[in-house]
């Protein structure tokens, strides 16, 4: 069944103000305000008009998790006030290409990209805000880095002063419900805590990025300052 413009944009904004409100509830009983909260609206499988829709509902942190796809959209798109994080794996190759669109890459998830991005970041001179990807599950399907080895990266930071690492994300494993994924949550911010007693100077760790449509309750509950979105924000305005 095809859905009429008017009924999309209607459909939007009453899914992002039950989002919004969802993580309002989850941050006050966790006794946060919800403004410590941010949504990124994970943009993977939605259209351009969906997209300019969700803007002008008043959700302008987008997230895409393809490169490629990130480009075209944000070319598409230039003319609305949107801020754009990369929140997928982000290849070496596509680094030049990708730091013009982004206002934070989510996915850092190796030493050999952290240079990359330093030596791209140097060229423009404009240093470029991430966050290290955390394998916090184990699962050998995930990107990510293992918890084991974020403290010996932190460590070679100073190394590549245009990267600015501000905190953590995850995704949490694809089995095992609600209550594994709150038991990830709780553990990478037991980590993030744990490394900003060795953290080098001006590396803050403030962020934590956890928690999608089906568990971001849980995830703020538990600390997340980003909550990455999609599905949520788009019920009954996609097919399928």
């Amino acid at each position: 069944m095809t859905v009429s413009f008017d009924e999309k944009a209607r459909r939007i904004q009453e899914n992002l103000a039950q989002v919004r409100c969802r993580l309002a509830e989850a941050a006050r009983r966790s006794g946060r305000s919800p403004d410590q909260v941010r949504i990124t609206a994970v943009t993977k499988y939605v259209g351009l008009e969906e997209i300019r829709l969700l803007v002008e509902a008043g959700c302008r942190l987008l997230g895409e998790s393809r490169p490629q796809a990130l480009w075209a959209k944000a070319d598409a798109l230039a003319d609305l006030p949107i801020c754009w994080h990369l929140v997928g794996h982000l290849q070496r190759n596509k680094v030049a290409r990708t730091l013009p669109v982004v206002q934070m890459i989510q996915s850092v998830d190796s030493l050999r990209l952290i240079e990359a991005l330093d030596a791209e970041a140097r060229r423009r001179q404009k240093p470029i805000p991430v966050l290290l990807e955390v394998n916090i599950s184990g699962e050998a399907a995930k990107t990510g880095l293992p918890p084991q080895e974020i403290e010996p990266i932190l460590a070679q930071l100073p190394r590549f002063p245009y990267v600015q690492v501000q905190g953590l994300m995850t995704l949490a494993g694809l089995e095992g419900g609600l209550d594994r994924a709150r038991r990830e949550f709780a553990a990478l911010r037991n980590l993030r805590d744990r490394l900003r007693t060795v953290c080098p100077e001006g590396v803050r760790l403030d962020e934590l990025s956890m928690g999608m449509s089906g568990d971001f309750e849980a995830a703020v509950e538990e600390g997340a300052t980003i909550v990455r979105i999609g599905s949520a924000l788009f019920e009954g305005v996609l097919p399928g």
